[in-house]
């Protein structure tokens, strides 16, 4: 398999922004939260229930995948609805699904 060079990467803040998004998104339990979310959004009460750990935890990591633009929120009334809104995100968790698990 041959891979394209894409020299527009090459810049350092390019790399910087990519690293950073990376970085955030390798944490285990953001890395769980955000095939939870799939292609879906879930409120905060949904997401801990699936992922397992508490609210204020679940809030933290949230927080984290918000600032690095990786998720976004909607707010319904009282509550806060959390999804991945750039479809290459979404690739790029099943691309790794794809490469990492395993196909049990």
């Amino acid at each position: 398999m041959e891979i394209k060079h894409d020299h527009s990467l090459y810049a350092d803040s390019d790399i910087t922004k990519a690293a950073n998004r990376l970085k955030a998104m390798s944490h285990p339990l953001r890395l769980k939260i955000l095939c939870v979310l799939g292609n879906q959004s879930m409120c905060v009460q949904d997401i801990v229930e699936l992922v397992g750990t508490s609210q204020s935890n679940i809030s933290q990591h949230l927080s984290i995948l918000r600032d690095k633009k990786i998720i976004d929120f909607k707010k319904d009334a009282n509550r806060v609805f959390y999804f991945i809104d750039d479809a290459r995100v979404l690739q790029l968790i099943k691309m790794m699904q794809e490469v990492f698990c395993s196909q049990h």
